[in-house]
């Protein structure tokens, strides 16, 4: 071999493989060939195998390979190597498949490239077919289990690790920290300890890697103790371990041990820091997540994006801290992070929660990248805000919808009271077949719920058992939701009581739900149960409670743990919480206690609350006070038509007409009008179709469909009151001031002319020729019309029943043939026993049929067949009820 061969060869083996080379590879290549150097020397033929491979150009590779009159191992390998770093894993399949003699490398390549290229099927293949697995194949495929979202197989695969050979792969800490990092992903505690104790009885070493993973799987799994020791036994510990240690005292609250390890780190690194702030953000401290946040600045470290991030989440939640929110953002913007989707999603955030959304929408519309995430931000800023429109045109502009978008975009319709949009849109989910979760199900039975649609939001819950939520916990609080909002507060306990695990959300539901019909006794129950279950009541939880002895009249009772909200739970009484006693004590003629504890209160009066005293005024005939009330809540809000009408209200009550008359003038001269009662009624009549009626302003009917209005008048001029006056003239007085205190004389006297709710319940029932046994559900009904549908009822359906879900009244037809009402007027309500015998919950309320109808007119056009699609829609939902 004379000198220029020689310092050729030289040449090739100093190639690393860049691109910039390649040229002068192939002309050495060329010379070669021209030598005949190939056919004699194996090694140049290995090296320019690897040189291609290593830059990619694989069709050379198989060349040289092909032209090679003889092979080795090292030229087998370097090609299977190279498909597969090129991810041609079928073709390094068939190199492999067609090598005369395997050694380990070759396993391993084979069995560590498909892992990386996500083939763990094809992995898991060759591994088995391998005759002795080192721990190079063992330790590949448990870290292809264990990363790529296989725990339960990565632990199943080492427990298989015979003791044979398999000692020295057992002590491997590469092997032993992705088997931990398993456990921790899959939560799995004694597992995780099993692992452990077997690293301790073969002696390894705690290493940084090995270290870190068990002081972060302890760390996550609550076992703080232990974290704490294996941390003090790592050599050289890391700061992940660091970081593991605290956020694990931060996820169960202890703050103080979580700042005690942070202080006593000399130099903490970034991720230290943010572990700490991230920690004060997660519970409730943002005022020293701030002040860390200034530490750190102070100290002159850098921050980076998930610093910025948990800030911004911190100053979110403190309130009038927009000046500061906005610094933040300029300081985001110097450090050049302010684009980056996190902060982006977190300023966005920020913005919105601080009471500034025009502000989110600016920052939005600047940024060029419009990322999934952060548009699936800006629609839950355009749903809080109102914007539906807006929230709705983002979300048909986006291309790659996630699961995320979809149920964004099912909770703002479910929030800004547009049920229907809301199922319609979830029928599309399923008509594309878009995986749903527990949060879809929520905001579609919540829509179900508004619309007091029994048979379909128990067909939705049909369709999460198909996917196997139907024991997933806010599955099942969203539907006893449903239930007692539906009127069925029975059948929500049932669920209840049937339900594994529990929160304060699903007690609180629950509780919730026996507030709303009405049953103190039963919110007293059931309190005294989640205490006994070791639950920490919460805000909610006394909101709940303190709203049900205002409607039930308990005042004792709400005076008790109103005080010992503070005393024995340590909670702050909030405005919520003084609303309900303000409007209890009112509602008991207590209007002093009343007016001194809104002096007391650390909150100022809003309308709401001010409100509440006014309408007390009115019952107990307090006129004084209710003028002085009503003049202050027209000062704070001149167009608020509540305290016209009820100092209107009390000025009919004393007799005084023309003062009545005159705070009328007052109202329509600053062009304050007063927005009408709304009333839904739902009519379930044999197997005809559903009557509803929202009565709040004209009258019209189509087809099937009634809505009832008043023409501007309040809801309480029905005609439908005529029938109770005459039937009690004596009682003429009584009814004026209780039912009539807030109308006009041009009200009264266009009684006459107003359209009758119950006249459409005769005429729903005059409709049919042989009237059927059924139901008609009322919704979100006002008083007047709640008590004349009572007298109304017996002459109008006397073969059907009425109930009133959200009221407590049910009148239905007993053994003797006659029609009974049962529920209240005004005190406590009672606890109604739903009569199974007498009311039959039919199958259909016609509301599925009305989405149908409605879905299929909004995809008309955009595919051929409908009717194909509106099985496709609703596939499962007939046949699962």
């Amino acid at each position: 071999m004379d000198y220029d061969l020689r310092y050729y060869i030289q040449q090739l083996q100093s190639y690393n493989g860049r691109h910039n080379s390649i040229n002068q590879v192939k002309q050495i290549h060329l010379l070669f060939l021209k030598r005949g150097i190939l056919n004699s020397v194996l090694s140049i033929g290995n090296r320019l195998i690897q040189v291609y491979a290593k830059c990619g150009i694989m069709s050379d590779a198989a060349k040289v390979f092909d032209e090679m009159p003889q092979r080795n191992c090292f030229s087998w390998n370097t090609l299977i190597e190279g498909f597969m770093k090129s991810g041609e894993v079928s073709k390094s399949l068939e190199v492999f498949n067609s090598m005369p003699f395997r050694d380990d490398f070759s396993w391993n390549v084979v069995i560590s490239g498909c892992v990386k290229s996500g083939e763990l099927g094809l992995a898991r293949m060759v591994f088995n077919e391998m005759p002795r697995k080192n721990g190079i194949a063992w330790n590949s495929m448990l870290h292809g289990y264990a990363r790529r979202g296989c725990p339960t197989e990565a632990l199943r695969l080492f427990k298989y690790m015979n003791f044979d050979g398999a000692e020295s792969r057992k002590r491997d800490p590469f092997v032993l920290a992705s088997m931990v990092g398993a456990c921790t992903d899959m939560m799995a505690l004694g597992c995780g300890k099993q692992i452990h104790t077997r690293i301790i009885i073969d002696g390894v070493e705690f290493d940084t890697v090995l270290g870190s993973s068990i002081v972060n799987l302890y760390s996550k799994c609550g076992a703080l103790d232990n974290a704490k020791h294996v941390f003090k036994l790592t050599k050289e510990a890391d700061y992940f371990s660091l970081s593991a240690l605290i956020t694990g005292y931060a996820s169960v609250g202890k703050m103080d041990d979580a700042r005690r390890t942070f202080d006593s780190i000399a130099n903490p690194c970034v991720v230290v820091w943010n572990s700490l702030i991230s920690g004060y953000v997660a519970n409730d401290q943002p005022i020293e997540a701030l002040a860390l946040f200034n530490m750190m600045r102070n100290k002159e470290y850098k921050p980076d994006c998930s610093t910025f991030a948990n800030v911004l989440n911190a100053c979110s939640s403190i309130g009038g801290s927009h000046e500061y929110g906005r610094q933040l953002h300029n300081h985001a913007c110097k450090v050049g992070v302010s684009t980056d989707v996190v902060v982006a999603c977190s300023l966005i955030d920020m913005y919105s929660k601080s009471g500034n959304p025009s502000n989110a929408c600016k920052f939005f519309d600047e940024l060029e990248l419009h990322d999934t995430v952060l548009l699936n931000s800006m629609i839950n800023v355009y749903s809080n805000c109102g914007r539906l429109q807006d929230a709705k045109q983002i979300f048909d502009s986006m291309h790659d919808k996630s699961l995320i978008s979809w149920n964004s975009m099912l909770a703002a319709f479910s929030q800004n009271s547009c049920p229907l949009s809301a199922l319609d849109l979830f029928f599309k989910m399923n008509m594309l077949e878009v995986r749903m979760d527990k949060y879809s199900f929520a905001s579609v039975i919540s829509s179900c719920a508004s619309i007091s649609s029994l048979r379909f939001g128990e067909q939705v819950f049909a369709r999460a058992t198909v996917v196997g939520l139907e024991a997933d916990l806010i599955v099942c609080t969203s539907l006893v939701d449903f239930y007692y909002k539906c009127g069925f507060i029975n059948f929500g306990r049932k669920l209840f009581d049937e339900m594994v695990k529990f929160d304060e959300a699903s007690w609180n539901s629950m509780l919730t739900g026996y507030a709303t019909n009405g049953q103190a006794m039963e919110v007293l129950d059931l309190f005294a149960s989640m205490r006994h279950a070791v639950v920490q009541p919460n805000v909610v939880t006394f909101t709940v409670l303190l709203s049900a002895f205002s409607h039930c009249g308990l005042i004792e009772e709400a005076r008790k743990w109103f005080y010992m909200m503070k005393s024995e739970y340590n909670i702050e009484p909030e405005y919520e919480h003084y609303s309900c006693m303000v409007d209890l004590l009112a509602r008991a003629g207590c209007l002093e206690e009343a007016t001194s504890l809104i002096r007391q209160m650390p909150f100022k009066a809003d309308a709401s609350m001010l409100s509440s005293i006014l309408r007390g005024c009115v019952f107990h005939g307090n006129k004084n006070l209710g003028i002085e009330v009503a003049e202050l809540m027209i000062h704070l809000d001149p167009e608020n038509s509540s305290a016209y009408v009820q100092l209107s209200g009390i000025f009919a009550t004393a007799g005084d007409w023309d003062g009545s008359t005159e705070v009328r003038d007052v109202m329509r001269t600053r062009c304050t009008e007063k927005i009408p009662g709304i009333s839904w009624k739902f009519l379930v009549l044999g197997d005809k179709p559903v009557f509803s009626l929202n009565l709040s302003g004209n009258t019209c009917w189509s087809g099937g469909l009634v809505t009832a209005k008043t023409a501007k008048t309040p809801l309480l001029s029905n005609i439908l009151i005529l029938p109770f006056l005459l039937l009690l003239p004596l009682l003429f007085h009584l009814a004026v001031v209780l039912l009539f205190s807030d109308l006009s004389k041009e009200s009264m006297a266009a009684i006459n002319g107003s359209f009758s709710p119950h006249f459409a319940i005769h005429q729903s029932a005059s409709s049919l020729k042989q009237p059927a046994f059924g139901m008609v559900r009322l919704r979100k009904s006002l008083l007047p019309v709640k008590k004349a549908t009572k007298l109304q009822i017996r002459s109008s359906i006397k073969d059907q029943v009425f109930e009133d879900h959200s009221t407590g009244i049910i009148c239905y037809k007993d053994d003797r043939g006659e029609i009974i009402c049962e529920g209240f007027d005004e005190g406590p309500r009672l606890h109604l026993q739903y009569p199974p015998t007498l009311v039959p919950l039919r199958d259909d309320d016609g509301i599925l049929d009305r989405l149908q109808q409605r879905w299929l007119q909004i995809m008309d056009g955009e595919t051929a067949n409908s009717s194909d699609l509106l099985k496709k829609s609703c596939n499962g939902f007939n046949t699962l009820h």
